[in-house]
């Protein structure tokens, strides 16, 4: 693969994070809409799930994945 190029892998590493990230924003923004000012289980729940969804995609895509 070229250097910016995305294998097909990478392409849907990169959806699973994006559709984590999106899952964690609007349960924290129903939560903070209801008043909830701490963690969650739930919030814990997605944050890790988006975290690991992140630990597979490269820091150049927006994730935490360094090197290969």
């Amino acid at each position: 693969m070229g250097l910016f190029k995305k294998s097909d892998q990478e392409k849907a590493d990169i959806a699973a994070m994006k559709a984590a990230d999106k899952k964690l924003n609007d349960n924290s923004n129903r939560e903070f809409k209801a008043g909830i000012r701490h963690e969650t289980p739930e919030y814990q729940r997605l944050n890790r799930e988006a975290n690991e969804a992140a630990g597979k995609v490269s820091f150049w895509h927006g994730g935490t994945k360094r090197g290969r």
